[in-house]
């Protein structure tokens, strides 16, 4: 069984009903998931907090500081898009660390998948588009102790650039970076990733899908990374409020399922994570995201002894 990772502070989070930010979705998902048998509660392992020694590696250590105490200023929450809060600082220092955790768990055992992260919009010294710390690009740096590690890709395909990984990984060669991205959205000023792929607003299944097929064996055969960790957002959706792509609940289902294959059938690890995915109708929403977990399963039936 494929390790999964979640904490319940992730839907932890007082927002207002007006709020954008669909909060209560990982506490859905983890349910549903157990209620569709899609997984097993033995699956399940709880991350520890992120430390501002971890978060500090790659992050301004008076921005850290700042916002673990709740001194931030407002101007830097507004463009975060968040209250500060206590409950803010629990469910993110657990969700970073939940990816880190979730590489680990794929080194291990050759796949593992986060209920949380893809916080791609935070930059060293600010936050951005409800992303505060950088947790892909943390986890692919910690990963780099790994004896066995020496090269990280991380591969996202969140209907949004990642533009705080493409900033924040600049100075780590041993750091791949790739966005597949739709052109026409946030954030308004792109910034330079390793691999940047733009798609024109309201790209179908099948470009789409060509798209990231073609660009992760590229990748793969170009820079042989020793661990994949994916964005798999689903804010690709013709349906999601902040997406402006056109892809199906089929062509979700698929694009997971090629990445995961690809790194199956290339013997790499693959880290996965449920990145961005807006919509008020959470049953939807909640089936856009299992379509991760039910690939997994298919193709990497792994047995681990954490799990078993």
């Amino acid at each position: 069984m494929i390790p999964l990772i979640y904490h319940a502070s992730y839907s932890k989070l007082a927002l207002p009903a007006t709020h954008q930010f669909p909060t209560t979705k990982y506490r859905y998902l983890y349910n549903y998931l157990l209620q569709q048998g899609i997984a097993k509660p033995s699956q399940f392992i709880t991350p520890e907090k992120a430390t501002a020694q971890y978060l500090s590696q790659l992050h301004c250590a008076s921005y850290v500081d700042n916002f673990i105490t709740g001194t931030i200023d407002a101007r830097a929450l507004r463009r975060i898009g968040f209250p500060w809060s206590e409950a803010l600082v629990e469910r993110t220092l657990y969700s970073v660390a939940g990816t880190a955790l979730a590489c680990d768990q794929a080194i291990k055992y050759g796949c593992a998948i986060h209920l949380s992260g893809g916080y791609h919009h935070a930059h060293h010294d600010f936050g951005s588009g409800y992303c505060i710390f950088n947790d892909l690009a943390l986890a692919a740096l910690n990963s780099l102790q790994n004896k066995n590690i020496d090269t990280v890709l991380i591969f996202d395909c969140d209907v949004h650039q990642g533009d705080g990984t493409a900033t924040i990984s600049q100075s780590i060669p041993q750091i791949i970076s790739c966005s597949i991205h739709c052109q026409e959205n946030f954030p308004a000023r792109k910034q330079h990733s390793d691999y940047d792929i733009e798609l024109a607003r309201g790209t179908g299944d099948k470009a789409y899908l060509e798209t990231v097929n073609q660009t992760l064996a590229y990748l793969i055969r170009l820079h042989k990374p020793d661990l994949i960790i994916y964005d798999a957002g689903v804010d690709i959706h013709n349906d999601d409020r902040l997406g402006h792509l056109a892809i199906s609940d089929d062509g979700i289902y698929a694009r997971d399922a090629l990445v995961i294959q690809q790194a199956k059938s290339a013997e790499i690890p693959i880290a996965c994570v449920i990145g961005g995915g807006y919509s008020k109708d959470t049953p939807q929403l909640n089936y856009r995201h299992s379509q991760l977990f039910i690939a997994a399963k298919a193709i990497w039936p792994i047995t681990t002894n954490s799990t078993s």
